[in-house]
């Protein structure tokens, strides 16, 4: 079923635009109290809800519970939590549902709202697509009530913090990088129990400031803190917490894929990646592959998005996955990405090899990529650009198993996003002009 609000993750968009208002929001959350109505096996209506750090996040709250409560369900607030806390306490409270009002790595202008279901997983497209169709056309105003409020927090903390021995990080300096959102309250909790000492960024939210110049999608500040700390590395979240981005010793940015690689690779040396599978998204570098299969396991790919990778992941039994913006799922802690968890998991490398990062990432030699993102003003389906293409297709066929070519448009942004990759920097970066040619040509884009 095709969605109209969804994309890759939950319904985003500016904060009192004609989607992210309270009233839309209190549709949403009737139409997924009806859906949990409809369904014959569910005998829960206990819904949580947590949230970063935005401005308009205690509003869309009240909306939200005030839709679900106008159809039977009964919301509950875990106030402001990483995302991976909010699908944790779906389980943790036996919770029919779970709710995230968020915008993730979006500045604090934009904020969304996206959805765990009861075993702490994000709906399928299905389901989503239901979502949008159980929407009411307008619901009756009503008076705003008080949200009960539940303490999450704690048991999460716990159960992360026992992923090292006590003590583990004792003499680490760390660069820490909360973004100014959701895990100022809980990552830095976490490292100083275990012994680190923390330099910090990003940890002084006001609703505002939250993903501005800091955190994953801003790594600057976080490489020069560490060369001028001496830390042991750096660590970045987004906004809501479930992505890792880290730097080397060195204060070199390591992404997703790296991550992925070292952990794939690291378990595979101890017998302990279910199925010897990583589960990556095609938007990975194809050095993922060669290091993994070198390691004695295989890589599978996924469509662009996090929730799809966990979806193969359970159906494969596959233990770890993720994407190159940082999505890292260790499954056996957290059925999502959890920016922590996969920071915690690379230390615990560090700490079982006695090997720094800027070693540790050496494991991947990436091959060269060549990206851009072109905004437009109409989202048209690729195959309403032939020009593109005849271009994608004549890339593909000259680059065969050497190579790649990925263009495709952004779930959440009017954005058509290009990849080319091959063995040769310069034949990615013509590859990339010739596409971005032909798409502006067609788009009517300068």
């Amino acid at each position: 079923m095709k969605r109209q609000y969804f994309g890759t993750d939950g319904v985003r968009g500016p904060y009192g635009g004609p989607v992210i208002n309270e009233t839309f929001a209190a549709r949403l959350g009737a139409a997924a109290a009806r859906w949990l109505r409809d369904e014959s096996d569910a005998k829960k209506n206990k819904v949580v809800i947590g949230r970063d750090t935005r401005f308009s996040g205690p509003s869309l709250e009240a909306a939200i519970a005030a839709g679900l409560r106008s159809e039977g369900a009964v919301p509950v607030s875990l106030g402001i939590v990483p995302t991976p806390a909010v699908s944790r306490a779906v389980r943790a409270l036996e919770a029919a549902l779970g709710v995230v009002i968020t915008a993730s790595h979006n500045p604090a202008e934009d904020n969304g709202i996206k959805f765990f279901g009861p075993h702490g997983e994000k709906l399928t497209d299905d389901e989503e697509a239901r979502l949008e169709q159980l929407m009411p056309m307008a619901l009756s105003a009503s008076a705003p009530a008080p949200l009960p409020v539940v303490d999450s927090l704690t048991p999460y903390l716990a159960m992360v913090q026992a992923i090292l021995p006590p003590g583990a990080l004792r003499d680490w300096r760390i660069v820490l990088d909360t973004a100014n959102g959701a895990t100022c309250g809980t990552s830095p909790i976490v490292l100083r129990a275990l012994g680190a000492t923390l330099v910090q960024l990003g940890h002084s939210p006001d609703g505002r400031n939250i993903n501005d110049g800091v955190g994953s999608e801003h790594p600057e500040s976080l490489a020069a803190q560490v060369r001028v700390t001496g830390a042991r590395l750096g660590v970045a979240h987004d906004g809501d917490g479930d992505r890792c981005v880290l730097a080397d010793e060195s204060g070199a940015v390591l992404d997703g894929d790296e991550i992925l690689t070292i952990l794939a690779t690291h378990a595979l040396a101890h017998g302990t990646l279910k199925e010897k599978t990583l589960v990556v998204t095609v938007q990975s570098n194809l050095g993922v592959d060669a290091a993994v299969k070198a390691a004695g396991g295989r890589v599978v790919r996924t469509p662009v998005g996090d929730r799809y990778v966990s979806e193969y992941m359970r159906a494969a039994g596959a233990c770890l996955g993720g994407e190159s913006s940082g999505h890292i799922l260790c499954a056996e802690v957290v059925p999502t990405g959890d920016g922590l968890v996969a920071a915690l998991k690379v230390m615990e490398v560090m700490l079982t090899t006695g090997r720094p990062l800027s070693e540790l990432r050496r494991v991947l030699k990436k091959f060269p990529q060549a990206t851009a993102n072109l905004i437009t003003r109409e989202k048209r389906p690729l195959e309403n650009l032939p020009a593109l293409v005849t271009v994608i297709a004549a890339l593909e066929a000259e680059l065969g198993e050497q190579g790649r070519v990925l263009v495709r448009w952004s779930g959440t942004e009017p954005k058509l996003r290009f990849l080319v990759e091959s063995a040769s920097e310069t034949t990615s970066k013509a590859g990339l002009e010739r596409l971005l040619q032909a798409a502006k040509s067609e788009l009517g884009v300068n």
